[in-house]
This record gives C-alpha cells, structure tokens and sequence, in this order.
C-alpha cells in the first residue's frame, strides 16, 4: 500500500508491507504537503460505541456483529462495545452478546475487544440521557459481568457510598475505571484518581463545571488527567473547550458515544430503553437533552483538523492515545509486529480503503 504513511517515526512516503500483521515500511520521510499522495493512517480506536447502523448494544442477538460493521466502514478498526444503565437483565442480555462477538469478530467488521460499562455505576442526578437505573457498585455484581464479557473499561461515580474501594480494587485488576455521570467535587475527583482511577468519561458531559473558587470534576481532570475522552462532534463540546482540554490533558483521546441513529436518516431509534430522535445532526431525548451522537471516527478526526489540529497531532486523538490506555501496544501505530489495521485517505480526508488485520473491507 503506498502512500504517505504516518509511523511513530512521522511520515514516510512510501510503501506499507503488511499480512495479519505490518512487516515493514519502505520510503523515505517526507512532508505530505509537498505530493499529492493519499494518507495511510493507524486504524481509529473508540472505546466508547453504543450504537449504530439503527441497532443499539442494548439489544443483544446480533446487534454488536451489525453496530462493529457500520463503524469499520467509518475506518474505526477497533472498539469497545459500551453498555447502558439498566435493568440487569437487559445488562446481563448485552453482555451475551458482546463476550460472543469479541470471540469471534466477523467479516468486514471492527474488532470488539471488551466492554466498556458506562452504567449502572452512576449518580442518578448526572444521568443525562440515561434511564434511571443507576445503583450502587458490588464486587460480586462486577466480577460475574466480567465472566461474560471482558470489562475493559468501567464508568463510575466515586461520590457513591463504596465506590472508592472498587475503584482500587478493578483497576488493581488492570480495568480502567473513569470517572462519569457524576456529581462530584474537584475533592472527589482527586480522591478517585488517587485510588487509580485513570480517566473521565465523556469529559464536560454529565458532570460538575469549572468555576474559579468550585473547580469540580472538570477542574479535576483538567489539572490532574493523563487520559480522558471527548466528544468532537462540535455539539457535546465547544471548540473552545476541546482546546482547553488539548492544552491541559496530555493524552485527551477521541470517543463518538455514537448511537443507533450513527449512519441513519433522522428519525426516532432506541438508546437502552429510550426512544431518542435524531435531527439537526444530533440525538436529542423528547426534552431536549442530549443522548449521544451521530458521529463516526472519520468524522471526529476531519472535525479536529476543522479546528486546528495537523493530521498527524488529529490521528493520535482518534487512535494512538486509545490504544495507549487500553495497553493495546501492537495496536493504534503503524509499526512492524503491530496489527494491520489501517485506513486510506484521500487528501479531503474522506475514507477510500480500511483494512483490519490485514483485511480489506
């Protein structure tokens, strides 16, 4: 595959050999600015996927096989399929399905390599758009989801009575735990970060605002995080706020929290147990609020060149840093003994061919 081909070691023009896996890159480092050529990019990384193609993860059956299909022709190479909160039962039917299709991912579809469990560990006064179903965390609840699906990824309110010693406990087993939906203070925030907690979901979204003299969450993870998400649809965040976190949080990574409507005409889809309407390019509950979007990987990455970001700084919010958090390490570069996974571009950013572990779509 040749091309203008984005290493570790910048860019190269050149060729990329790869089978399952990248062999090498043969070329020579060159500015993209000075050719025509197409972009070779590492394959986008979303760790936070409830939906699309009109199907919600929620669902069970087939749903993540469908949901994974529509994402990789968006050039996501790799996801984690993200829960609602929820009766259990709903949970414990999503967690079926999802734990089959991370065993076995099927033609032309993204590798779903774990869940990430957004609820039910929240604070039923952050829901946003999720149904009322938030209740406190157990060990036992946690350790008998994780035998049926690999938790990879769980969102937490620290605030919660107990919630702090499962935050130590999980991420001493190696899950990440963010900090999300919650009400928490600047003082929570530190306390939950002390107790390895390694990120925040959704970052300015369903949680306590910056203010001078009450920094809240936000002012915790802005002064503290490593990692965080954000939604670079332009509508969850203004472009002005994505640049403050871009400034203060080293590895600020990208997420779509793209739902059924990702990929659909407007109209009305399901999120859990919500009905949410798509319209205006965004998906709205019946009052208003924001449930999720519409966005894919492409596009996130086109919307942080949009505001300012070279392609290359942009590839490393929408792949690398995901990757890094996950300690996916073969997985978000394009090095040899990585993962084939990787997307063309053309010179508008537009997608012309992604390949996942060798596999052309």
């Amino acid at each position: 595959m040749k091309g203008n081909i984005l290493t570790p070691e910048g860019w190269i023009r050149g060729e990329l050999h790869f089978g399952a896996t990248i062999d090498g890159v043969e070329g020579r480092l060159a500015d993209p600015d000075d050719n025509g050529d197409d972009y070779i990019l590492p394959g986008f990384i979303d760790v936070h996927v409830h939906g699309g193609a009109g199907r919600d993860m929620m669902e069970g059956g087939d749903a993540p096989h469908v949901i994974a299909a529509l994402h990789a022709k968006h050039g996501t190479t790799s996801l984690l399929a993200t829960t609602m909160t929820a009766p259990l039962e709903d949970i414990e039917r999503a967690l079926s399905a999802i734990g089959a299709a991370c065993r076995e991912r099927g033609k032309h579809e993204a590798r779903i390599l774990g869940v990430h469990l957004e609820g039910p560990y929240i604070n039923a006064a952050k829901l946003g758009a999720q149904p009322p179903f938030a209740k406190e965390a157990t060990l036992l609840e946690v350790e008998a989801w994780a035998r049926q699906a690999p938790l990879r990824v769980i969102t937490v309110a620290p605030e919660i009575h107990g919630h702090l010693e499962l935050v130590r406990h999980l991420s001493d087993q190696g899950i990440r735990v963010q900090i999300g939906h919650t009400s928490g203070s600047y003082e929570d925030g530190l306390k939950a970060l002390e107790h390895g907690a390694s990120g925040f979901t959704h970052l300015f979204n369903a949680m306590p605002g910056l203010h001078h003299r009450e920094p809240g969450m936000v002012g915790a993870a802005l002064a503290h995080a490593q990692y965080a998400e954000i939604i670079p649809d332009l509508l969850h965040v203004h472009p002005g706020a994505i640049k403050v976190a871009l400034r203060s949080i080293p590895q600020l990574f990208c997420v779509t929290d793209s739902t059924a409507a990702a990929g659909m005409p407007d109209g009305e889809y399901m999120l859990g147990r919500q009905t949410v309407h798509k319209c205006m390019g965004g998906v709205r509950l019946a009052d208003g609020t924001l449930a999720g979007s519409t966005l894919t990987m492409d596009g996130a990455l086109r919307n942080l060149v949009k505001i300012g970001l070279s392609i290359e700084e942009a590839s490393r919010r929408v792949s690398t840093h995901a990757a890094d958090y996950l300690g996916e390490t073969r997985r978000g570069r394009l090095a040899p003994g990585c993962h084939a996974d990787f997307v063309v571009l053309d010179r508008a950013l537009n997608i012309k061919a992604v390949y996942i572990e060798g596999e052309a779509l």
